[in-house]
């Protein structure tokens, strides 16, 4: 990966990326019904704000200033994950089930794109980052597709055994 230049650059659009990921799933818990839906939204809201904390340590550039603060202005309407979101509730309204499969196709993505980066870093610390974001992003979608077959009826990962069984 070139110089640490482009390096700071990427560091900052993971952190763009993951406050974008943070307003979605804040978006999305406050209009869930569903209190399960609602809770598993708001602890992703809250993983995705350590997320980007996470990448603001090691970000060199001084432009962001305070993260909290910066976690806290309004989300940025234009950027890939709130932007979906917000296309999806004017075509068919909020619904839990289509939130939760948006969710997922952006955290399959996102863990791609991360892991991609990890491939590419050389910065220890840096590589460091990208990998825990990575893993922790894939439990993401572990956790959107549990609640997702919950919602949905579908036979939890856990029951299989039960009903292959019976």
């Amino acid at each position: 990966m070139p110089g640490s230049e482009y390096l700071n650059k990427a560091i900052k659009n993971s952190i763009l990326t993951e406050k974008n990921a943070m307003d979605f799933y804040r978006i999305a818990a406050e209009k869930a019904h569903d209190e399960e839906v609602k809770k598993v939204f708001a602890l992703l809201a809250s993983e995705e704000k350590e997320h980007a904390k996470s990448f603001f340590n090691i970000y060199k550039g001084g432009d962001i200033g305070n993260i909290d603060n910066f976690l806290e202005t309004p989300p940025e309407k234009d950027l890939e994950w709130t932007k979906n979101l917000e296309k999806m509730i004017q075509e068919l309204g909020f619904d839990e089930r289509h939130a939760l499969e948006l969710a997922m196709k952006q955290e399959q993505q996102l863990e791609e794109h991360l892991r991609q980066m990890c491939e590419r870093v050389v910065d220890p610390a840096a590589k460091a980052v990208y990998k825990m974001n990575a893993e922790s992003t894939h439990n993401h979608y572990e956790v959107i597709e549990s609640e997702y077959a919950r919602l949905m009826r579908m036979v939890h990962e856990t029951d299989v055994d039960t009903y292959v069984r019976e």
